[in-house]
């Protein structure tokens, strides 16, 4: 299980995985606000109780959890099941350890129109609060595989046709690839740790690397959004070539 917190989460996981949700806490004042949320609490045959603003400060870890917050049931997907879907782009996650990338990227991928988000290696619990909190509700959105090794994560990528493509610093630069063509292809973009990056061993086993450029005085770019710029050159390309 894990805690929702908030009307927006709550929102989404009814709109998309009503089937998820255990039990639901609201204050009335929220209750009363949130009206359309507590209709379809009543549609779904969620359980839910009314309970006080300090009973859910200490249920909830946000300051301001607006009253409103649910018990809800993990739900990732195995990863055979994802690639049996022929999928197009994947972002798969290698020892990513911060909460709110993580969030983000899983967001990112969802609005690029990404098929599935792949966690390897030691990265961060996917059902972390502050994860779910950065997903705005794209955990529920597309599916996300847990706990695989690269070891064993990229061969059934391969399998399902999908280039392996790393973000690394040292890669080949972003634009020259996409003039190129090679980006339209289905393609798993793979993101390493914040600090670190990935390994050379784990580089000499992917397919191509390619690198952000930056053309401004900034050190380096966070993961999150280096993440946000593959994905989306991706789904360009991939919606353009889909058009020629």
């Amino acid at each position: 299980m894990f805690l929702l917190e908030g009307p927006q989460a709550v929102s989404e996981a009814l709109a998309w995985r009503p089937e998820l949700l255990e039990e639901l806490f609201v204050t009335p004042t929220a209750a009363e606000k949130h009206a359309g949320i507590m209709a379809a609490v009543r549609d779904a045959d969620v359980d839910f109780e009314y309970v006080t603003e300090d009973v859910l400060d200490a249920m909830t870890d946000t300051v301001t959890p607006q009253g409103i917050a649910a018990v809800c049931r993990q739900h990732p997907t195995a990863l055979k099941d994802i690639v049996a879907r022929t999928p197009r782009l994947i972002a798969v996650l290698e020892e990513v350890r911060d909460p709110g990338n993580l969030g983000t990227i899983i967001r990112a991928a969802d609005a690029a129109g990404a098929d599935a988000v792949v966690l390897t290696g030691r990265t961060v619990d996917p059902f972390n609060s502050k994860v779910v909190r950065s997903t705005t509700g794209s955990l529920f959105h597309l599916p996300f595989a847990v706990g695989g090794e690269l070891d064993t994560v990229l061969p059934q990528l391969r399998s399902a046709g999908l280039t392996i493509v790393a973000a690394d610093i040292k890669g080949d630069d972003l634009l020259s690839r996409r003039d190129a063509g090679d980006l339209a292809q289905p393609t798993a973009w793979l993101f390493g740790n914040e600090a670190r990056g990935l390994a050379d061993e784990i580089l000499q086993r992917v397919d191509a690397a390619i690198s952000v450029p930056i053309y401004g005085r900034a050190e380096s770019m966070n993961l999150s959004t280096a993440a946000s710029v593959c994905l989306y050159e991706s789904a360009f390309a991939q919606r353009a070539s889909d058009k020629s």
